[in-house]
């Protein structure tokens, strides 16, 4: 994450300066890369996460107006995203120079790029059990899922993504290094010990509960799927698998680099070589992870065909998209909650899906 490379890239927020490795390795070849590549990247993820995430919001405030709990999940996800997104600019300009924002925006930047991902993160595993719920347990399902509860859960969440974010906030600011302002985590005496706690957070909430919790409740989906013979049964276990392999394959590849930064402040590993290519590692990873908030709105909203439609209406009467919807009917996400019956019939179960 922001906090999670070491002083070689300015992209990120955390300033982990090794003076044994400092005097013998050169990584002026990693800071070319990231100077180069990556405000291109972060510009492109920009625009394709605020289209993609304006577009849900669209559809979900102007025309579904929040009626079930999935919905309401999906909303939070987007600003989550969109939160994320907000950052990207910044850290490109960062990236391709210095920082030259201030203090208190920097401050402010990186409270907003952990409060975005902890909570995208958060919703993500949040409508994972949703799915899980409507399908596996649906009469259950039937008591549980209201608007209001998941309001209530909402809120908690974006709680839980406060506090987590607020080591970093403490200990990030703006400091000069000879002659390049940075924008960084200083722990001073301590900071190995808090360097450490901030990677663990990111590896055990970002990563090791979410995916526990993503395998449980799809396993078990895909398992209430294969008893079901609707025509669309392939297409929403399909579905299942790439929510999945998305998740790990986004965020998994980081979090072991990150687990191998850990190592590395404790001189487990310590050696010139291998600090670079862990160096150049935490960049592309950290990167190849920003790209996940694009893939949001696709798998979670656009690959439904009711939510498509509204998309395309979106875009044939572009002039008066703001106007309330007259049929919310047609408009209905593949979330819908006709799909939480007191029978789990077979067409309910894809019906959730997609």
């Amino acid at each position: 994450m922001m906090d999670s490379t070491t002083e070689t890239n300015h992209a990120n927020f955390t300033d982990d300066y090794y003076p044994d490795l400092a005097s013998t390795c050169n990584t002026e070849r990693i800071k070319l890369l990231g100077s180069v590549f990556f405000p291109v990247l972060y510009s492109a993820v920009f625009v394709f996460g605020l289209v993609g995430n304006s577009l849900v919001l669209c559809v979900l405030i102007v025309c579904k107006k929040l009626t079930s709990m999935t919905d309401v999940y999906l909303l939070n996800l987007a600003i989550s995203d969109l939160l994320f997104v907000f950052s990207l600019p910044f850290l490109a300009h960062y990236t391709s120079d210095q920082w030259t924002f201030g203090n208190e925006m920097c401050k402010i930047i990186c409270g907003v790029y952990y409060i975005g991902f902890y909570s995208s993160v958060f919703f993500l595993t949040l409508m994972s059990i949703d799915r899980y719920l409507a399908i596996v347990h649906s009469v259950y399902a039937l008591k549980v899922r209201t608007t209001r509860l998941s309001i209530v859960i909402s809120l908690a969440v974006w709680s839980v993504s406060i506090l987590a974010s607020i080591p970093n906030l403490i200990f990030t600011q703006e400091f000069n290094e000879e002659g390049t302002m940075k924008c960084a985590s200083f722990y001073q005496n301590n900071r190995i010990a808090w360097k450490l706690l901030a990677n663990s957070e990111v590896n055990i909430l970002g990563l090791v509960i979410p995916l526990a919790i993503l395998l449980f409740c799809y396993s078990h989906i895909l398992k209430a799927l294969k008893r079901c013979t609707n025509r669309n049964r392939h297409k929403a276990m399909k579905l299942v698998f790439v929510v999945v392999v998305a998740f790990f394959f986004f965020w998994a590849p980081f979090n072991i680099v990150l687990f191998l930064d850990s190592l590395r402040s404790l001189h487990i590993i310590d050696d010139c070589q291998t600090s670079q290519n862990v160096d150049l590692a935490l960049q592309v990873t950290e990167n190849i992870s920003f790209i996940h908030c694009c893939l949001n709105p696709l798998i979670y909203a656009f690959v439904g065909e009711k939510f498509k439609k509204y998309v395309n209406e979106i875009f044939r009467k572009h002039a008066r998209f703001l106007l309330p919807c007259k049929d919310n009917n047609v408009f209905q996400s593949y979330y819908s909650t006709s799909s939480v019956r007191t029978q789990l019939s077979h067409s309910s179960v894809t019906d959730t899906i997609i």
